[in-house]
């Protein structure tokens, strides 16, 4: 009941005249009417209106990006978007979680199961393993959003995509500072210059965030840099650099609540189930390191009216170093790893890509195809976490290993259009090699464990679109997709035996999607979608145990849902959205799985129709503003809902509900050369006690990661053209 009345106050909402610009269209403007957004996320290469597309895509604009937020994580913008779930830990030591249509909730570190890309370099490893701390909001342009059947173009592990773009430098240059400050100590400074000079475009931005933390133990720091530069060489030829850096210096770890802890006191670091002697958590300090750099090229080039050239090749550098809270004690194991993860990761890819733009008959017929390929070497050691009596230090050696990880995927996709049907297939084949050389090899007690194994997929699809009029789009797609485990989920083989479990076996869905996509008055957008995947192998967790996750394979899991967006206005003042998700996750397979420590052999019976953890059944965000354009002023009352989370595989619990709203309030000034820009954000109005996000099947029962109550932020930023 509490589901069904949120999801019709959303609704309601969006059926109330208003006149923002939608979180799928760009700021951009045809006199009073709202351009249609233009994307290259279903159609590799090739931009075309989203409208017209065969795929659910929404697009989050700038001035959506930058409107009263704070600007640092992704899940502020992408909260907006149907079929995304984007929650954020309040943990900066781990990586937001981030799920489309359910895939990629599993997972407990980075994100996995869907693609990331930053100005078309992939921010996701040939593995499946993704980061987004890299990723900056403050210089970007728009975040592209593809669900379905057509993400399964972009190789493994794609249930999904988002492409965030750099804004290109404008006419002026502009130079810009602004900062953030708020509850819990949030404090965001960033510096930008951007512009246009000759041939030469750019956008480069530097960014300081820092925070307290809501919780015990979670104090945070980050420093960036984003930065894009063109080089218009030619009329047809056109030569992009992109790089960044991120780095993150002993961010401290809370880890997760009992739901008793929970109740108890949302702010503290737990330390229930831990008898003493033994120490508790916080004594070993736990935190990690994070520091990338990364570099890439893209050159475009039209060699003549029908056929064009584009070719990205990037490289980049992460380093991680991880202190856990594993108890000494359980480290004693001549098959353990320690209680410190320490992982050096080079990589680098090429992706070249041939389009040619012809005529069959009278009718627009595009070809794609290209070729791509990448590579992981990573060295992953493991050390103690202590030092003797000394808690939480590096000490002796416990593991040490060079994987590498190698893709090498061919595609090819066509689209035909006419004037009332738009066809468009593709297919694309990859194969992906895992290798592992072990460098800790102890007579008697830890064997060489090197190995190898090879996982490849062909990943077809087909969508089409009926143009049933100017304002009505009907389509219709299907496509398959794959999705192999990651170096971190062949980390650990069952039993605490030692060496890499090369016995997981990649993941295979068959997705279907049908929707439409209308203007039923101007300034008007309705977007609706249902879909329903199956998966095979479907990768889940087996045991949770010390540190050590180790996955398994089993039958077959479903995820149907519906996807809701509107959005609209009346006269120049008002306006509202709304984005609604209706998802249904279950496996359709019983399987068995690990219960308590020791576990020789899974024994608790998981049964078929149980949900998947870390997938809410319904979600919805919702808003309502009104901009008096004469004063710069913009205000909004925001509604976001998330329908209660199951945490393990049992269903023994569950995150509960939470419906909360936000209030926004903006002001922008233009005088001369500046423009000058301050806001007010208040989260939680009500200060209700919820859960921001969930460990799935966290070993010690610490599932819950706590949100916030009420918070609020205060910003003002500043700019000069010149």
């Amino acid at each position: 009941m509490k589901n069904t009345t949120v999801l019709a106050w959303a609704a309601f909402a969006a059926s109330q005249a208003c006149g923002q610009t939608p979180a799928d269209s760009p700021a951009a403007q045809d006199g009073n009417r709202t351009l249609r957004p233009v994307v290259v996320t279903p159609t590799p290469g090739v931009a075309q209106e989203a409208f017209n597309t065969p795929a659910s895509v929404d697009v989050v604009d700038r001035e959506t990006l930058r409107n009263s937020q704070l600007q640092v994580n992704l899940s502020e913008p992408l909260v907006r978007v149907p079929g995304v779930i984007a929650l954020n830990r309040q943990n900066y030591a781990q990586d937001l979680q981030i799920s489309i249509r359910g895939y990629g909730a599993r997972s407990t570190f980075g994100v996995r199961g869907i693609r990331l890309y930053l100005d078309g370099i992939p921010a996701t490893a040939p593995d499946g393993q993704g980061q987004v701390s890299h990723f900056d909001i403050s210089t970007a342009d728009r975040i592209e959003v593809l669900r379905g059947p057509f993400s399964s173009l972009y190789g493994n592990s794609s249930g999904g995509v988002i492409s965030v773009f750099t804004a290109d430098g404008g006419p002026d240059k502009v130079l810009e500072a602004g900062s953030a400050f708020g509850s819990d100590g949030v404090w965001r400074q960033n510096v930008g210059f951007s512009g246009t000079e000759g041939p030469w475009n750019w956008n480069l931005g530097f960014v300081h965030f820092e925070t307290d933390g809501y919780r015990e133990h979670s104090a945070a720091k980050r420093d960036g840099f984003n930065g894009k530069v063109r080089l218009d060489a030619t009329r047809d030829t056109k030569v992009t650099l992109v790089g960044n850096w991120v780095s993150m210096p002993d961010v401290q770890d809370p880890l997760g609540l009992t739901r008793g802890d929970w109740e108890r006191d949302p702010r503290q670091m737990s330390c229930s189930g831990v008898v003493a002697p033994a120490p508790c958590p916080i004594e070993f300090n736990p935190r990690k390191s994070v520091e990338q750099l990364q570099a890439g090229l893209i050159l475009d080039h039209r060699i003549d009216d029908v056929h064009a050239l584009k070719l990205t090749t990037w490289t980049g550098h992460r380093s991680t170093e991880q202190f856990q809270a594993i108890p000494v004690g359980a480290q004693a194991a001549p098959t353990s790893s320690g209680g410190v993860i320490a992982l050096d990761r080079d990589y680098r890819g090429v992706d070249a890509q041939w389009i040619a733009r012809t005529r069959l008959g009278a009718n627009a017929l595009t070809f794609t195809a290209g070729l791509y390929a990448d590579e992981l070497q990573e060295n992953r050691r493991g050390y103690e976490n202590f030092v003797g009596p000394v808690l939480g230090v590096m000490g002796n050696l416990r593991r040490n290993e060079d994987n590498r990880v190698r893709s090498f995927d061919q595609y090819a996709q066509v689209q035909w259009d006419s004037e009332r049907v738009t066809l468009t297939g593709g297919l694309r084949h990859s194969e992906v090699r895992f290798s592992s050389q072990d460098q800790f090899i102890v007579a008697g007690t830890n064997p060489d464990d090197s190995g190898s194994t090879r996982f490849s997929a062909t990943t077809p699809v087909l969508g089409v679109v009926y143009h049933v009029s100017d304002a009505l789009n009907v389509y219709a797609a299907a496509g398959r997709g794959f999705e192999t485990p990651t170096f971190n989920e062949v980390a650990y083989r069952p039993n605490l035996a030692t060496g890499l479990n090369f016995d997981l076996k990649p993941a295979h869905s068959r997705q279907y999607e049908i929707g439409i996509k209308a203007e039923p008055a101007p300034d008007w957008r309705v977007n609706a979608a249902l879909f329903q995947a199956r998966t095979s192998d479907e990768i889940v967790v087996q045991s949770n145990t010390f540190g050590r996750s180790s996955f398994q394979n089993v039958g077959e899991s479903k995820r149907r849902g519906l996807e809701l967006a509107l959005s609209g206005r009346i006269g120049g003042a008002w306006s509202t959205y709304a984005a609604l998700t209706y998802l249904d996750a279950t496996y359709s397979t019983s399987f068995l799985t690990c219960g308590p420590p020791p576990c020789p052999t899974p024994s608790v019976t998981i049964p078929a129709g149980n949900r998947i953890p870390g997938i809410p059944r319904t979600s919805a965000y919702a808003e309502v503003a009104w901009k008096h354009r004469p004063w710069g002023l913009e205000t909004a009352v925001e509604l976001r809902h998330v329908g209660k989370i199951a945490v393990n595989d049992t269903n023994s619990d569950f995150a509960p509900a939470a419906t909360l709203f936000a209030f926004r309030l903006g002001l922008e000034q233009k005088v001369d050369r500046w423009t000058v820009r301050e806001f007010v954000r208040v989260d939680n109005l009500a200060d209700r006690k919820a859960i921001g996000s969930v460990i799935v099947n966290e070993g010690n029962q610490r599932y819950f990661e706590p949100a916030p109550g009420r918070t609020w932020l205060v910003g003002v930023s500043a700019a000069y053209a010149f």
